[in-house]
């Protein structure tokens, strides 16, 4: 059955440096109220691997918690949609997230990265020179982007790091 999802609320504070934007959490996620909650979802590996932190071992608390420590935000470009399952090519009737609004907010913001392609064609023409910080395209953690390996992925958000220091 399609249904209207809906995203959560931003994990971002003054001193976030880099807005990770997913596109909708999917069904695993809605279901835990977590960010990438499915367990084949690589986000957590990646992004820990990008601050050196084992963050994928920890409760959802203490992997937030060493987010912001590290300058990291989370976020979606889609405030609401309907969607069937989990798939990204099964969102419709996209609402985006007031991403121009967080953004104003965010004093030592240096990058937006979207994590796939449908997070960066909704939040990329939004905020295409909306302000002084860097967009990155990222491959997708989603476990539905397996043609891509990990280590693959894993060269590409590593680009992340010039913009944490």
């Amino acid at each position: 059955m399609t249904e209207r999802k809906a995203s959560f609320a931003p994990i971002v504070d003054r001193d976030t440096r880099v807005l990770i934007l997913g596109s909708l959490p999917g069904e695993a996620s809605l279901v835990a109220a977590q960010y990438y909650a499915h367990p084949r979802n690589q986000f957590w590996r990646l992004v820990g691997a990008v601050i050196g932190v084992d963050i994928a071992a920890l409760d959802y608390d203490a992997r937030l918690a060493r987010l912001r420590e590290h300058g990291i935000g989370l976020w979606d470009a889609i405030g609401s949609a309907t969607r069937s399952g989990s798939l990204d090519t099964a969102i419709r009737d996209v609402e985006p997230n007031a991403l121009d609004m967080l953004l104003a907010s965010l004093p030592a913001l240096r990058c937006v990265a979207f994590n796939g392609a449908k997070s960066a064609s909704i939040g990329a023409r939004q905020l295409a020179g909306a302000g002084d910080f860097a967009l990155l395209r990222l491959p997708s953690s989603s476990p539905a982007h397996a043609a891509l390996a990990f280590d693959a992925k894993l060269a590409e958000w590593t680009n992340l790091r010039k913009f944490l220091r």
